[in-house]
């Protein structure tokens, strides 16, 4: 099992998000603790470790650390805004 971190600006994204999408996103986000590479997640080309899962138009933005066995959650941003 992984453990979650959150970067502070996280909190404020999700309060952007509708409702609907935010739950949606809160799954995937707690299912990385089991599986921090879930089918659907992409590293991003020339990023060190970067991840992203795709949410409808929103994309999950995240670093993983297997050594300390961490997750860390940078973004959650309208596809948009995402790669900025």
């Amino acid at each position: 099992m992984y453990r979650l971190r959150f970067e502070k600006r996280v909190f404020k994204d999700l309060d952007k998000i509708p409702n609907n999408d935010a739950l949606r996103i809160d799954n995937n986000i707690r299912m990385l603790k089991e599986n921090p590479h879930p089918p659907g997640s992409k590293k991003l080309t020339g990023e060190h470790s970067l991840y992203r899962i795709r949410q409808g138009n929103y994309r999950i933005i995240y670093t993983v650390s297997h050594a300390t066995r961490e997750v860390r959650i940078l973004a959650v941003r309208h596809r948009k805004e995402a790669y900025r």
